[in-house]
């Protein structure tokens, strides 16, 4: 497992820190509570030791009975708040410094970007791979890529979170009919070479269930910085 580092310390709270960062725009906010808005994602934010206002400021934001994905956040919630769903997995970094055997590969690969008018494909290619959360906007949180296969499209990967210095991909999906064909790694190693360009790095996470991503990622270089435990609840 990788060490943690100051550069790597905004890793700790990836939702908060691109909320009140780089997706500020993307942002609802009441007090110190945050989350993003609706159709863009349902992660939520609160500070490290959050109180009991800081808690009814975020249930007011969403509403009675609405879903609050706390992502990473390790808080707990008053008790009136309902589980929804626990969830282990990991965060996977990109370590510092490695280059990529084919910076540009997304010029030789087939590999397009998808915009606004791509939100239809994309949602549907989702329907069928499932790869977690993604809704009408989630686009607009960084740039997504995808590949085509007679004008289907039938692999997709993006970018998510960004807090200061990274910028985490996500949504890596392949339909069943197009599996073992590389696309995932060649959309991973296409976003991988955007994010260095920027000269920020990338990362990642994952279900601990899902170990044939897990050893796709390793594969490409990516490591294991810490495990995690994904929590949603349902406001009172």
């Amino acid at each position: 497992m990788v060490n943690r580092d100051d550069q790597a310390a905004a890793l700790d709270d990836p939702v908060g820190e691109s909320l009140r960062g780089h997706h500020a725009h993307l942002a609802r906010r009441l007090g110190r509570a945050t989350t993003y808005l609706p159709e863009v994602a349902t992660f939520s934010a609160v500070t490290i030791d959050p109180g009991p206002q800081e808690w009814a400021d975020l249930a007011q934001l969403l509403g009675r009975g609405e879903f609050a994905d706390m992502f990473s956040c390790a808080a707990t919630p008053p008790l009136d708040w309902q589980p929804v769903f626990v969830l282990e997995g990991r965060q996977m970094i990109w370590p510092g410094g490695s280059r990529l055997d084919h910076p540009h590969g997304e010029t030789v690969t087939g590999v397009v970007e998808l915009g606004a008018d791509s939100v239809p494909e994309m949602l549907d290619l989702v329907a069928r791979a499932q790869p977690g959360p993604f809704w009408p906007r989630t686009h607009e949180l960084g740039t997504y890529l995808g590949i085509h296969d007679n004008g289907t499209l039938v692999a997709m990967a993006g970018e998510r979170l960004r807090p200061p210095g990274w910028t985490e991909i996500s949504a890596v999906c392949t339909a069943p009919e197009a599996r073992g064909r590389g696309h995932a790694a060649r959309l991973i190693t296409a976003l991988v070479a955007r994010i260095a360009a920027r000269n920020e790095r990338p990362f990642l996470h994952v279900a601990e269930a899902n170990t044939d991503a897990i050893a796709l990622y390793e594969r490409l270089g990516f490591e294991t910085r810490k495990h995690v435990t994904f929590r949603g609840f349902r406001t009172p």
